[in-house]
């Protein structure tokens, strides 16, 4: 019997890089992925999405917003936290359980994700910066730090201030934005395969293996 190739599959996460839900969906995604293997041959994009698009420039204190936006406890944020720390723990990911954090600005970030994705090297730079943030507590709103950060998966930190600095894809972000609002996006991440099956939500691996496997039987002859 002929070898089958693997099938053409697109994903599109929506997410922002202070929502840690949105790297416990991508790492869900690709444990799912992992126990399909040779299967799909995936075309990743990710799109913009700011939880805070009025979020000042200085940020601001993680406890305070908590409370202010989702009415949470300081008991409440730390079982939260806690279970986010062995989530990720469990997943290859480390969330940095210690130390004050700030909630952040992401336009700039989002920015400096569109650019990425024109050098090939988006998935790359959006990894990096869920690390900058959960794991190191850096500001991924300081155009510094972000060009460091573009310099450590292979992009020329100097284009990057650049980008930063012109502001030539913030309009493109909005827009891209707004698309995805008038597509019902209001909480991320959220999931689409092949520009429709949705999946809101950071899922278990189960979640996403079974829409795998249908979008599989549907695109190979039986």
């Amino acid at each position: 019997m002929a070898e089958i190739a693997p099938v053409p599959l697109r994903i599109d996460i929506v997410s922002d890089v202070v929502c840690p839900w949105c790297i416990i969906g991508y790492k869900q995604l690709q444990k799912a992925l992992a126990q399909r293997p040779g299967r799909f041959d995936i075309t990743l994009r990710w799109h913009p999405f700011e939880l805070n698009s009025d979020m000042p420039e200085e940020g601001q204190d993680l406890g305070e917003h908590m409370a202010q936006k989702y009415g949470a406890t300081r008991d409440r944020s730390h079982a939260v936290r806690g279970r986010l720390v062995a989530l990720g723990q469990s997943l290859g990911f480390h969330f940095d359980s210690g130390g004050q954090r700030r909630m952040r600005n992401t336009f700039r970030a989002h920015q400096l994700l569109h650019w990425a994705d024109e050098q090939g090297l988006q998935t790359e730079l959006k990894l990096a910066l869920f690390e900058a943030y959960f794991s190191r507590g850096e500001d991924v709103n300081d155009p510094e730090v972000l060009a460091s950060v573009a310099a450590s998966v292979g992009l020329s930190p100097e284009a990057a201030r650049e980008v930063l600095c012109d502001h030539r894809y913030a309009q493109t972000v909005r827009e891209q934005q707004r698309q995805w609002l008038d597509r019902d996006v209001y909480a991320v991440p959220a999931f689409f395969f092949d520009d429709g099956y949705p999946v809101p939500g950071a899922q278990e691996p189960d979640t996403f293996l079974r829409l795998l496997d249908k979008i599989y039987q549907r695109k190979t002859p039986a």
